[in-house]
């Protein structure tokens, strides 16, 4: 079972370096979105420290949102999925796998990027660790949420706003939690709560989401 997902996971990075718009893209998305902000809002460098945690994490919530309509897509259509369920190989490894590639080439992206677009927005040194660990801990569970969605509208041919549909409810908690990290942190708060809830979604999300997103799967191919 290590095998088959150590193999599935390399073969997913192999393809995603080769269709590279397919992780730049949010990338690029998250950086145009943040440096256009103090453009509207102004050069007041206390309005935009005190907009930036939320201006930071709902960015990169649909930065990951938007890549993920694709995430299953072209299994689909190439009958992979298909193979995916007739193999004897356990479907909720092989997401597993796949969803984990999709991770380490946005969010943890996402990740690397955000402090430097949050000195940007006057995010003091002290606030970056926090940043960093809030999304280390959050983006997981908005890839693992996100692959649900995409699992159930992946054989249609417009699934995007109804993937957003689904999704965006579940991405709230995560949200909340971890602005108010980073909201904390610049009021010298205690932020351990914060990142302990954090924690707690991304060990459920580990845990039960691949479940769900097989069976979305299997839904899926069964129609």
């Amino acid at each position: 079972m290590n095998n088959i997902f150590i193999t599935l996971f390399y073969n997913e990075l192999r393809l995603l370096c080769r269709q590279s718009a397919d992780f730049l893209n949010p990338l690029v998305f998250f950086s145009v979105v943040v440096s256009l902000f103090p453009l509207g809002l102004g050069a007041e460098s206390q309005l935009l420290k005190n907009a930036a945690p939320g201006l930071l994490w709902v960015t990169a919530m649909l930065a990951v949102l938007l890549s993920l309509d694709g995430l299953f897509r072209a299994d689909f259509e190439d009958g992979s999925l298909e193979q995916w369920a007739l193999s004897s190989h356990s479907l909720v490894v092989l997401v597993l796998a796949k969803v984990a590639a999709h991770w380490l080439c946005s969010g943890l992206a996402l990740v690397v990027l955000a402090p430097l677009l949050a000195l940007m927005l006057g995010l003091p040194i002290h606030c970056l660790p926090v940043l960093m660990l809030s999304l280390l801990l959050g983006t997981p569970v908005l890839s693992l949420l996100g692959a649900i969605g995409a699992a159930l509208t992946v054989g249609l041919r417009r699934g995007g706003l109804l993937l957003a549909l689904l999704i965006l409810p579940l991405y709230i908690p995560v949200l909340i939690i971890g602005s108010g990290a980073l909201q904390a942190t610049l009021q010298n708060l205690p932020i351990a709560g914060h990142l302990l809830w954090l924690a707690c979604f991304t060990i459920l999300a580990i845990t039960l989401a691949p479940f769900a997103v097989a069976a979305g799967l299997s839904i899926s191919i069964a129609e």
